[in-house]
């Protein structure tokens, strides 16, 4: 159900970016199923003991109503961060429905986080052509692993606003690159902190009834998610760097969401 939502709010985001009346619904319409999708995978969420995807699920719901009335409007900040939305999925999807490209993708993310390894003198194995093992625990290595979402999110977050060319290649090096090295470092970090068993703490938290489970709880849903924020912090600020009007663009947006926000609380008097 979820490959279908996403892709639907993908087919919606597509649809924005061509010319015509239909644009803001076209948005609407991919804010609404890719929301949806969210929703549809929180019995997986709470699976992993993950709930940082539950609490943007729960804010997605305002999110969404505050969006499409602006996109109703034609609001040019809402029609901004849909032009976002739709340039970051022009870069993903080709990995999510082109079964050779994700693949291929995978593939080679796996072979240089066991390069990875092999240089901090880890020793691994592979178990398949994408899991990597150790101590007889397996890590799957699936395309949410490879960076490539955060690469297009971020990427679509430079594309919000008019850039030069300059721009447009610094914002590129400042995001792909980056985050594409630091998350064969998470990988890492991820792989050796569950197969040596680094953080056996609070199994009535982080516990999913798998054996070991709770390492990679801590590491995974917890240490590895938080820093990613913390980085995807550091290379928005980068951005806007690059990017002034980026900064300003983010500033409206901010006002946009918390002034209706405000309002719903009857604190805009």
């Amino acid at each position: 159900m979820i490959e279908y939502l996403v892709l639907l709010s993908c087919l919606g985001f597509l649809a924005f970016l061509v010319p015509g009346h239909h644009r803001k619904y076209a948005a609407i319409f991919g804010w609404t199923c890719i929301i949806l999708a969210l929703f549809t995978n929180l019995d997986y969420y709470f699976g992993e003991n993950n709930l940082l995807y539950p609490l943007i699920a729960a804010l997605s719901v305002p999110f969404l109503f505050i969006t499409a009335k602006y996109l109703l409007k034609e609001d040019e900040r809402a029609l901004n961060l849909s032009r976002a939305a739709a340039v970051a999925f022009i870069i993903y999807a080709p990995f999510e429905y082109i079964p050779a490209a994700g693949d291929w993708l995978i593939g080679v993310v796996v072979g240089q986080i066991v390069w990875v390894l092999d240089m901090l003198h880890f020793s691994v194995s592979l178990a398949d052509w994408n899991i990597i093992m150790r101590n007889n625990f397996r890590v799957e290595i699936i395309l949410g692993c490879t960076g490539i979402q955060s690469i297009a999110i971020m990427l679509g977050v430079a594309a919000a606003v008019p850039t030069d060319t300059t721009q447009k290649v610094l914002a590129f090096l400042i995001i792909a690159p980056t985050i594409y090295f630091l998350n064969l470092l998470r990988n890492a970090f991820v792989i050796m902190a569950y197969t040596e068993q680094w953080f056996p703490y609070w199994p009535e938290v982080a516990s999913n009834g798998e054996i070991g489970y709770e390492s990679f709880f801590w590491a995974h849903n917890v240490i590895a998610e938080l820093t990613a924020l913390v980085i995807l912090v550091i290379i928005a600020y980068g951005l806007f760097t690059i990017i002034p009007k980026l900064g300003s663009y983010a500033d409206n947006l901010y006002q946009m969401y918390a002034g209706e926000i405000r309002k719903a609380f009857g604190k805009d008097r």
